[in-house]
């Protein structure tokens, strides 16, 4: 007897039944664009083995011109066909079924070809696209047939046409980008007629025994966007133009509301994909911050959806649906939503991984296997890099003891998940104090290993950590200054604040002391209101007339750091703005090109382009940076113990898990 019964319930598709309700979600991951389709194929291969009831793989342009960016992966060839045959035939080898999704990038396209159905530039991609003509139109709904019919030809169980995000069918949809005045625009009825066409053509060039999914938008969230009715509307013309599946997608990309972030809600869409049910007869696919299979199991149990989609946590977890059907979810390496190591990476160009997993998408070149000659093993550090090897190394037959000075596991972990919206690091740890248990690592916490009590083992590893950096400021050590790690610990502080560094620990130090009340994160009626969200059958896009309406702040807090830039810049790339919007919507103040010169009971003294000036502020708080902590690992140099230094010990930079487990990881795997 499972304890997710709607999770494991089979469904019918008609010519195919999928094992459960599980749908592994279209994300780029730059693999293809390397050409190692052994690479590619093990990646999708290990989702399959953990049991995911379908895979979509990423967006494949059908066309140079729809690309995302020049020279992305397609099926534009008998040798594309054949390498996509590589990864279809493994995927099925281990039982699983995969469809490939077909992304025309339309506006949002890199390339200087780009196409759309209006000349209207996207506020993020760099180029004017040409306005597509009768010929280029048709030339568009040939093309995504025919890849179509490649995938089919290549092995894959179905296709997923990508009408949402914002991307090209989305964009003939919406008065936002599309101006025409010919049949493809104008009326609800003809700005259909573009989506449409593709879909009744795709079907055709498939046959019937064939998976087509539809990734229909339910709520814009851009001015401009569809109202519900049209929604509506459009999902069941998508049923009768032969779709076998509807998977509702969330949100522009240029929205200025995030949708997947961490700090959005877990499950915080389903909502609007349970507005759907009952009015089609297809099976709908909802997404987004679904990271559990208990929320699933609710969502699927509380009529949101008939299927869910789960991108990110398959990358944190390739094992994600065997274990819960095990009955283990404690088990599941938990999905931060923290983007940093796969939206991050996916539009640097770089392969996307996971900051929780760093074999995703490495799974050839970082392989799992037992050590040859298992080891006694010292892992000095229970911060996120000793953490990530003693228990990779546990994994493989080590025989692991992990020291730390504190009395919890976690290191500077235990006070970034203080921080309002960052609620998703409380799993993390809990899922590092299990598996702990499980590979049977050692734990002494409070235990300041030195060289004396790491003499006797065969391998030691250093990952101390960080101490604050000293910024030598005449005057910090008043009683009106403190320290970040004190402030995250509970220190009173006073009305009027300037955060000293605005890296991402003074940007999260400012969200914490803005912060009063409930977090947001955690009740999803009043996240809606603080970022604008409404029912988009009363406000079209989703998007309230009121606008955002965030909490009060708790006090006044300025931001300032000396780089002459804007803070916040060298946030992520995909998750920054969120940061710098929700700051600034609680009327936090941030200034860059900031001297400090010295710290009194008035507050701060700067300068500013050679003018002194007083900041008045009632505390100071110092986020000036990381130092790492390196006496253990100078301490076992002189007596002669090699001991490799990970983490923060290694290099300090603004506090970096994902560089952290990563190195982890990798020297667990090289022992």
């Amino acid at each position: 007897m499972t304890r997710y019964p709607h999770l494991f319930a089979p469904l019918d598709l008609g010519h195919v039944t999928l094992p459960n309700r599980v749908l592994m979600g279209s994300m780029h991951t730059n693999l293809e664009e390397r050409g190692d389709w052994t690479r590619v194929a093990e990646f999708y291969a290990a989702r399959a083995r953990g049991g995911a009831g379908l895979i979509v793989t990423g967006g494949m342009a059908p066309n140079a011109e729809g690309a995302v960016f020049p020279g992305a992966a397609g099926l534009f060839t008998p040798q594309d066909i054949a390498r996509h045959r590589l990864v279809t035939e493994r995927v099925q080898d281990c039982g699983g079924r995969i469809a490939l999704q077909i992304l025309h990038a339309g506006r949002y396209a890199y390339g200087p070809g780009c196409v759309a159905p209006s000349a209207i530039k996207s506020p993020i991609s760099p180029h004017v696209p040409a306005a597509l003509d009768e010929a280029g139109i048709e030339k568009q709904i040939r093309d995504m047939a025919t890849t179509a019919a490649r995938a089919r030809e290549a092995g894959y169980d179905g296709v997923e046409v990508m009408g949402s995000e914002g991307y090209l069918l989305n964009q003939f949809l919406s008065l936002r980008t599309n101006r025409r005045t010919d049949d493809w625009g104008g009326s609800a009825e003809n700005r259909r007629r573009f989506p449409l066409e593709v879909l009744r053509r795709v079907r055709a060039a498939v046959g019937r025994d064939f998976i087509v999914i539809f990734r229909l938008s339910m709520i814009d969230l851009v001015p401009g966007g569809a109202p519900f009715a049209e929604v509506l509307q459009l999902a069941q013309e998508v049923e009768r133009a032969g779709a076998s599946l509807i998977n509702t997608g969330i949100g522009w990309h240029e929205s200025r509301v995030p949708t997947i972030a961490t700090s959005v809600p877990r499950g915080g869409f389903a909502w609007v994909t349970q507005k759907l049910m009952g009015q089609v007869g297809l099976p709908l696919v909802t997404s987004n911050r679904i990271n559990t299979p208990d929320l699933a199991e609710r969502l699927l149990a509380e009529g949101c959806a008939d299927m869910v989609s789960l991108a990110r946590p398959f990358l944190a977890d390739p094992e994600f649906v065997a274990k819960a059907r095990a009955g283990r979810p404690d088990l599941i390496a938990p999905c931060i939503a923290c983007n940093q190591a796969c939206l991050d990476h996916t539009f640097a160009g770089k392969v996307s991984s996971c900051l929780v997993n760093p074999r995703a998408g490495f799974e050839t070149e970082l392989p799992l296997g037992p050590a040859a000659l298992p080891k006694r093993l010292a892992v000095v550090g229970a911060g996120p890099a000793g953490l990530s090897c003693a228990i990779t190394a546990a994994q493989r037959g080590h025989h692991v003891t992990l020291f730390d000075r504190n009395d919890r596991i976690g290191g500077q972990l235990n006070m970034a998940r203080v921080i309002p919206g960052k609620e998703e690091l409380h799993g993390l740890v809990d899922w590092f104090a299990t598996m702990l248990r499980e590979t049977g690592v050692v734990l002494r916490l409070g235990a300041s290993a030195g060289v004396d009590d790491l003499r006797g083992y065969d391998a030691v590893v250093v990952a101390t950590g960080v101490r604050p950096r000293d910024p030598q400021i005449p005057g910090q050590d008043g009683p009106n200054v403190l320290g970040y790690a004190e402030v995250l610990r509970g220190a009173p502080v006073g009305p009027r604040v300037v955060v000293l560094g605005a890296g991402g620990i003074g940007f999260d130090v400012a969200e914490f002391l803005v912060h009063q009340g409930a977090s947001a994160t955690l009740d999803p009626v009043l996240w809606r209101s603080t970022w604008g969200v409404t029912d988009p059958a009363l406000a079209p896009a989703g998007l309230a007339p009121e606008g955002p309406q965030p909490a009060a702040p708790a006090r006044q807090v300025m931001l300032v750091q000396r780089r002459a830039e804007r803070p916040g810049r060298r946030l992520g790339k995909t998750t920054g703005w969120i940061h710098r919007a929700s700051l600034a919507a609680k009327g936090v103040q941030m200034r860059g090109g900031i001297s400090y010169r010295h710290i009194d009971a008035a507050g701060l003294h700067v300068e500013v382009n050679g003018t002194p000036d007083l900041i008045p502020c009632d505390t100071v708080v110092i986020c000036a940076g990381q130092e790492p902590e390196r006496g253990l690992a100078e301490a076992l140099a002189r007596a002669g113990i090699a001991a490799p230094v990970i983490g923060g010990a290694d290099v300090a930079a603004e506090l970096d898990a994902k560089r952290a487990i990563d190195q982890g990881v990798r020297l667990a795997l090289a022992l």
